[in-house]
C-alpha cells in the first residue's frame, strides 16, 4: 500500500491517493469532503476513511476537501469525473448547490454515494445510496432526551427552550432541527421553542449565539443544539453567566467534550455517532454498488441516545 499526494489543478487543493495492490479489478473511487478542518469528528472521519482504503486491496482512493467552499467542491466533482473513477462519494457543503455536479457525474455513468449529510430531494434521481446517520431521527431523539429531563424536573408544563442550529443550507443541520422542531410538540406540547439561530457547526461562534439569548431571555430551561461542539460553546457562555445550573443542554452528536462535560454533570445528553462507522460505512455502500450488491437508497447506521444515566454504557469519542 502506498500513500502519495498529488495536486489536482482543477481544484487548487491537495488530493490523498491510497492505491492498492495493481490490477485490473481494483476500484477507483474518489471522495470530496465537506470540510475537514472545521471540527474533529470530520478529521477523524478522514483517518478513517483512508486506514479502510489502504486495508483493502482491491481499492484505490483519490481523497478532497471542499474546506467549506461549494465552488471548489463542485470543481472537485469536475476533476473526478474527468479522472474517470468508478465511484464518487460526496460530503456536501450544500445540499442544493451540489446537485447539478451529482447529476453530471451520474450522466457520465459513475454512481454517486451521498454520505453523512444527503444532497435536497430533487437531486435524489442522480444518487446511488445515502450512508450515513439518519439526521431527523437524531433530532427527533434529542427532543426526547430533553422531554424526559423536564418531566423530571417537574418543568416539562413551562420550560423554554432555544435552538443553535448548524451551518445554514446545510442539509444535516436543517434536517436535525426539524426532528427536533417537530418531535418536541409531541412529546412535550407545553414546552416552548423560543428562538432559533445558528452556530455554524463552529463552538466560539455557538457561545457568542448563547450570550445574546442570555442577554435577550431571562428564563431559558434548555438548550438544543446541532452538535456538542457548538452545545458545549453554549455551555461555556451560560457558566460564564452564572446561570448553566438551571439549564439542560442536549446536543445531536456526542463529541470528546460533550462526553467530558456529561461526566461533569454540567451537560445533560446528546446522540451517539462515531466517524469511523460512517467513514467504513460510506466506503463499503461504494464497494458494495459496484459489486452490483441490494443497496437500500437510505444506508442509515443507527445512533443512539446517550445521556448522564447511561453514558457508562458507551466509550468517551476519539473526536
Amino acid at each position: 500500500m502506498t500513500l502519495r499526494k498529488t495536486f489536482a489543478a482543477t481544484t487548487a487543493a491537495a488530493a490523498l491517493v491510497c492505491a492498492g495492490a495493481a490490477g485490473a479489478e481494483t476500484m477507483r473511487i474518489g471522495i470530496t469532503q465537506n470540510n475537514v478542518g472545521v471540527d474533529s469528528y470530520q478529521t477523524t472521519y478522514e483517518k478513517a476513511f483512508i486506514a479502510a482504503a489502504e486495508a483493502n486491496p482491491d481499492v484505490e482512493v483519490v481523497v478532497l476537501d471542499a474546506g467549506g467552499d461549494v465552488a471548489r467542491q463542485i470543481a472537485q466533482m469536475e476533476d473526478l469525473i474527468q479522472q474517470e473513477v468508478d465511484a464518487i462519494i460526496i460530503w456536501p457543503t450544500n445540499g442544493e448547490a451540489v446537485i447539478p455536479a451529482v447529476r453530471k457525474a451520474s450522466q457520465a455513468d459513475i454512481p454517486v454515494i451521498v454520505t453523512n449529510s444527503n444532497i435536497a430531494e430533487a437531486g435524489f434521481d442522480f444518487v446511488a445510496s445515502f450512508s450515513g446517520p439518519d439526521n431527523i431521527t437524531q433530532g427527533s431523539r434529542s427532543a426526547e432526551i430533553m422531554c424526559d429531563r423536564f418531566k423530571a424536573l417537574g418543568i416539562e408544563n413551562e420550560a423554554r427552550v432555544v435552538q443553535i442550529s448548524g451551518q445554514p443550507g446545510y442539509t444535516t443541520a436543517i434536517e436535525r432541527a426539524k426532528g427536533f422542531e417537530d418531535r418536541l410538540p409531541e412529546v412535550c406540547p407545553n414546552v416552548t421553542l423560543v428562538e432559533t439561530q445558528p452556530g455554524d457547526w463552529n463552538r466560539e461562534k455557538s457561545q457568542q449565539v448563547m450570550e445574546a439569548f442570555l442577554v435577550k431571555y431571562d428564563d431559558i430551561d434548555g438548550v438544543y443544539a446541532g452538535d456538542d461542539n457548538m452545545g458545549v460553546g453554549a455551555l461555556n457562555a451560560a457558566k460564564a453567566a452564572g446561570r448553566a445550573g438551571d439549564i439542560t443542554f442536549v446536543g445531536a452528536t456526542n463529541f470528546a467534550v460533550g462526553y467530558e462535560a456529561m461526566a461533569a454533570g454540567e451537560y445533560w445528553g446528546s446522540i451517539y455517532q462515531s466517524p469511523v462507522d460512517d467513514a467504513e460505512a460510506a466506503l463499503q455502500t461504494a464497494i458494495d454498488v459496484l459489486n452490483d450488491e441490494d443497496v437500500p437508497f437510505l444506508n442509515y447506521f443507527d445512533t443512539p441516545k446517550i445521556t448522564q444515566d447511561n453514558m457508562g454504557e458507551f466509550t468517551k469519542p476519539v473526536f
